[in-house]
């Protein structure tokens, strides 16, 4: 029996495994969605699968269509084709056109084809006719710097015949997302240094957040990420990802770590947490992030900074004590 995986828009984890009746039901749900059963080579959009618009057995199953395919026409962005691998520690594995080229941060690179060329560039790495000048340059290498990220990016292009590969791997323990801009109203405001990689022609700028007890206690500081463009950008967050679409006043109360990016349109605040005794033994701080819809929210399981105070408290510089795996004490 064929069985048959998904990628939904805006999900990392792919869903299954589903039998054909199961496959069908879903993608008529979720047209959008991207479909892979044994024998195919790659991730194919379900509006392009006839088997899953039509009873019976599977039949030969078309070429892989472009999970870009989406893209409006004249689009900035160059239109990209990849794979996200991997469950705990994931990589994204993009696969590049002649002439397609993705940007991505300096030593995110895990390994790319010989005829893939690596420039490494001043500033966010856009193309010649989109802040090319001198000074949007240093512009631009100072709004990375103000993110958290390197001055330099890395753009890599495809220079040979057929398609290259290229792959990027996250810095920690997480989940890479797939991020469609123009599915998001072309914005994405980020937590810092999330970007991992993007299609070439995505912009990255700062987001200065207006409210100063916000900047102050939000967990994010004053600066964010802020990515525009209308192609495929590559967010990593700590652990797990939920997704939660905020309805217009509906409000969502955060650990302020917890936040990996949000729409334009949700409103983040800070509130502080009342009761003296939440607040000396809740484990949880003086403030809690605030974020008001309309307008959806990805929020992460394992903030990069929880995990490190842990390592520093497991650490003997940080009190722990060095133990054998199978000793009496361990």
């Amino acid at each position: 029996m064929t069985q048959w995986y998904f990628h939904a828009p805006g999900q990392a984890d792919r869903v299954g495994p589903f039998d054909e009746e199961a496959a069908r039901r879903f993608a008529q749900a979720n047209p959008r969605a991207l479909a892979w059963c044994q024998g195919m080579t790659g991730w194919t959009p379900v509006s392009e699968i006839v088997d899953l618009h039509q009873a019976g057995a599977v039949t030969a199953v078309p070429p892989p269509m472009p999970a870009a395919a989406t893209a409006s026409t004249g689009g900035r962005a160059d239109r990209i084709d990849f794979r996200i691998v991997g469950h705990e520690m994931q990589f994204v594995e993009i696969e590049l056109d002649p002439g397609e080229g993705a940007v991505a941060e300096a030593g995110a690179l895990m390994f790319k084809d010989a005829s893939v060329q690596m420039d490494t560039v001043f500033g966010g790495g856009a193309r010649g006719g989109q802040g090319s000048g001198f000074m949007d340059k240093v512009m631009a290498a100072g709004k990375r710097v103000l993110t958290g990220e390197s001055l330099f990016a890395t753009v890599y292009t495809q220079t040979g015949q057929g398609r290259g590969k290229v792959a990027f791997a996250a810095p920690y323990p997480g989940t890479v997302l797939a991020m469609k801009l123009d599915q998001h109203g072309g914005r994405l405001i980020c937590q810092k240094d999330s970007f991992l990689a993007g299609a070439r022609g995505v912009q990255i700028g700062v987001q200065f957040q207006r409210k100063i007890m916000t900047g102050l206690f939000g967990g994010e500081g004053f600066i964010m990420q802020k990515l525009e463009g209308d192609g495929w950008v590559f967010i990593h967050a700590g652990g797990c990802v939920v997704e939660r679409e905020l309805a217009a006043g509906e409000r969502l109360d955060v650990d302020t770590g917890c936040i990996v990016a949000y729409h334009p349109t949700v409103d983040m605040d800070v509130r502080r947490v009342k009761g003296i005794r939440s607040v000396l033994f809740g484990g949880e701080g003086v403030f809690l992030a605030t974020l008001t819809g309309p307008g959806k929210v990805w929020l992460q399981s394992l903030p990069f900074s929880r995990l490190a105070g842990r390592m520093w408290m497991a650490a003997p510089q940080g009190g722990g004590k060095s133990r054998g795996e199978s000793s009496l004490l361990g």
